[in-house]
């Protein structure tokens, strides 16, 4: 499973900002996905955010399918106006 923000899958917005960390479970993936418009607070509510099937969130934007081997520790950011994405290297 991951984790997807219901700006992706409730308000259709196409993912902007996605990353893999160590997944916290066997079954996780390690992969979390959002549109890249959403706050802290919005980030914050559990209510936002809610656990899917990595297809499932593949057929929302397929854009995401050519990056979901990459390796744990990962940020992406989508290269604006494209369906490429970009790693992101200052998190700062």
């Amino acid at each position: 499973y991951c984790f997807a923000s219901d700006k992706i899958t409730i308000d259709g917005l196409p993912i902007g900002y996605m990353y893999r960390e160590t997944p916290m479970e066997e079954e996780d993936s390690g992969w979390r996905f959002f549109s890249g418009t959403e706050d802290e607070e919005y980030i914050d509510d559990d209510k936002n955010i809610e656990a899917f099937e990595v297809n499932v969130i593949a057929n929302f934007d397929q854009a995401i399918i050519p990056y979901l081997n990459s390796p744990f520790d990962t940020d992406f950011e989508r290269i604006e106006g494209t369906d490429q994405f970009e790693i992101v290297t200052n998190l700062d």
